[in-house]
């Protein structure tokens, strides 16, 4: 009997522990509208006093370089899943950091993508600090990811960096900043005068929608053209595919740009471009990628993909333009409220504590008549049919990216909320609504520019 009461004790005890630890943990999904926060009155505010786009005091001039971002030295591999923590064994392909440096005598500016998952917020403070050293500060930066799921890790500390990323190593931060700086300021050694031009065209073909089969994606292959009196080319490429032909089982042990990896070499060596690749509005949309190995796979859908762009390369026309703007909206979010059970979130401290607490923002560069919106973020390509009018109303064109240097994980249509998907439960970290949310500042920033 003394044996039961004191099993009876410590039973109560521990059920007493387990309800206060839940108790301080957990809490209801705050599902109060977005217009209706303080984090909307402050970021619209924030909008309000961007200056928009002033023209140049000469024609656009831009340089272009890349950095092997390739380490000496084996890493985790970035890419979610069965692939956390394991270390890639072979360099399948190397992987770079590409820069775009452009400058109108008003406006001087920076396009860097990175052959990463996405663009590490611990990256981003570093070059917050380390910019000037190349003459530029984060505000005149717009950065992007190809987002291989196959590149290097290490680079997010914390519970959940190790669940993207593997054990979190400050020398592979040091690293990528450090090869970023080093594309920008090869890129300033070159920069000339240019003509800017603008093409896309359908792929949709080679994509599905993996949150809901069937609903519609975004299937544009975009192209940004850049072309000195030399006739050296340079092309900004986006597009909406998951960069995920690779097996997350078989495959983790390659340190690879997956198919981006590919198709930039193909349309480099086929037009003998400097091609630079960003991932598009990837939510929610994978590839339709087929061959019996991850290899096969990345091969053969990087050349499908390369036979419908490059036809459409020679159509896109270039000219002289002087408009160039950038623009930096810090973005106000609602507390975290990542679910783990129903209608029920972790509070915001435990967020914090196995996440981390970076800032995010939104982006906007406009280059003549192009317009390029970055988000901090997978977002979904189903939103973008949200900017058809503004942009029919204001007569530019269009390119959205993910990843541009914070994370908040999947934003996807606000009808989607209560879907249990990976997109819309596991990822979705700061409540309902931000769809609409997101939509409607990137609107205002559009309008800005």
């Amino acid at each position: 009997m003394k044996l039961l009461r004191i099993l009876l004790k410590v039973l109560a005890g521990l059920l007493i522990a387990i309800f206060l630890f839940l108790a301080v943990s957990l809490a209801p999904v705050d599902d109060t509208p977005y217009q209706q926060t303080d984090y909307y009155q402050q970021t619209k505010q924030r909008l309000t006093q961007l200056n928009p786009t002033v023209t140049g005091k000469y024609p656009i001039r831009a340089g272009w370089a890349s950095a092997n971002l390739t380490p000496a030295y084996t890493t985790p591999t970035g890419g979610y899943g069965v692939r956390r923590g394991k270390h890639w064994e072979t360099v399948a392909d190397s992987i770079y950091v590409r820069a775009i440096v452009l400058d109108n005598g008003t406006t001087k500016a920076a396009i860097v993508s990175a052959d990463l998952l996405i663009i590490p917020p611990t990256v981003t403070e570093q070059l917050k600090k380390r910019l000037p050293e190349v003459g530029l500060h984060w505000d005149k930066v717009f950065m992007g990811a190809i987002h291989s799921h196959n590149s290097i890790g290490g680079w997010a500390p914390g519970v959940v960096g190790r669940l993207f990323s593997g054990e979190y190593d400050e020398m592979i931060v040091d690293h990528i900043t450090n090869t970023i700086l080093k594309a920008i300021a090869s890129a300033q050694q070159n920069i000339a005068p240019v003509a800017v031009g603008f093409g896309q065209v359908m792929a949709g073909s080679l994509l599905y929608n993996r949150l809901n089969e069937g609903n519609p994606v975004d299937g544009w292959f975009r192209m940004l053209m850049l072309q000195k009196t030399t006739g050296e080319l340079a092309l900004l490429c986006t597009y909406a595919g998951h960069s995920t032909t690779l097996d997350a089982v078989q495959d983790y042990k390659y340190l690879s740009r997956d198919y981006p990896g590919v198709l930039v070499d193909t349309l480099a060596k086929k037009t003998g471009s400097f091609t630079v690749f960003m991932s598009g509005a990837v939510g929610s949309t994978g590839p339709k990628a087929e061959g019996e190995t991850g290899l096969d796979r990345k091969q053969s859908y990087a050349l499908d993909l390369a036979s419908v762009v490059l036809p459409a390369i020679p159509q896109i026309t270039t000219k002289p333009d002087s408009t160039l703007g950038i623009a930096t909206l810090p973005l106000g979010l609602r507390e975290p409220n990542a679910r783990v059970l129903g209608n029920w979130r972790i509070r915001p401290w435990l967020f914090h504590d196995v996440y981390g607490d970076f800032p995010s923002d939104l982006k906007a560069l406009r280059i003549g008549n192009t317009i390029l919106v970055s988000t901090p973020c997978d977002f979904s390509g189903e939103l973008l049919p949200e900017f058809n009018a503004i942009v029919k109303e204001k007569q530019v064109n269009l390119m959205i990216t993910s990843f541009n240097g914070g994370y908040v994980g999947y934003i996807t249509p606000d009808a989607y909320y209560n879907q249990e998907a990976y997109e819309t439960q596991t990822m979705n970290w700061f409540g309902p609504y931000n769809g609409a949310y997101f939509v409607e500042m990137m609107k205002g920033l559009i309008a800005k520019m």
